[in-house]
């Protein structure tokens, strides 16, 4: 019993490791249409969307399938349960960086548009997201608690490029009434941007309650507020 626990454990911890990557990807692959206007790249996130949603449905299937045979306590059902809420947040990454592709399709862009993002620090706030993603996974791989907790605090930097990004727009947008689409547009990509960090915030509590039991969800809230 002991070693099919082993193997449905090893199992388990490859597919989320796989769909961490592949989630890495598809963020990357969603900055770099944007920043490079790459049309072609950014109809590829969206091709591997279908890839990412069927990936989440087999993990949770998994688990849960690993929960109702083995019955798992102590370290083992906390890591299920982990998994399970880290395998929720890197789905709903994914969806972040389609819409971010989405973008590139749904608005044209042009080189002078490069000027804007140099402005808005859209390449430092696509590096911070990504830079966050992985140290988190690193943090699990790991197991490395102090890394994970880390995070949270560089989570700050992303409020704040999303805040300045928004007043920046609204100034060009004023200046600019032709480009007023595009503003929108991009304050939808901070936001989505921001919001990509909430969910790496999110796997870097589930990894500390993986590793050490410790709830940090509500503790956190509360800091916030």
């Amino acid at each position: 019993m002991v070693k099919f626990v082993e193997n449905e454990l090893t199992a388990i911890k490859k597919e989320v490791n796989d769909m961490w990557l592949l989630v890495h990807d598809q963020l990357n692959n969603a900055y770099n249409a944007v920043l490079n206007i790459d049309l072609e790249l950014a109809e590829r996130v969206m091709t591997r969307e279908k890839r990412v949603n069927a990936f989440e449905l087999k993990i949770d299937s998994d688990i849960e399938d690993f929960i109702a045979l083995y019955n798992p306590v102590a370290i083992d059902l906390r890591f299920a349960l982990a998994m399970l809420k880290i395998n929720n947040n890197l789905e709903r990454i994914g969806d972040y960086a389609d819409s971010i592709a989405r973008f590139v399709q749904r608005c044209p862009l042009r080189e002078e548009d490069k000027e804007l993002f140099k402005k808005l620090r859209l390449e430092e706030m696509s590096t911070q997201v990504l830079s966050m993603f992985a140290q988190t996974h690193e943090s699990l791989s790991e197991q490395n608690i102090g890394l994970a907790k880390s995070v949270f605090e560089e989570d700050e930097l992303l409020d704040q490029l999303n805040r300045e990004a928004v007043d920046i727009l609204a100034d060009y947008a004023t200046e600019h009434p032709e480009s007023m689409k595009l503003c929108l547009e991009l304050a939808g990509v901070f936001r989505k941007m921001e919001r990509a960090g909430d969910h790496i915030s999110n796997l870097a509590e589930e990894t500390v309650f993986y590793i050490d039991a410790e709830v940090l969800k509500h503790t956190r809230s509360m800091e916030r507020n």
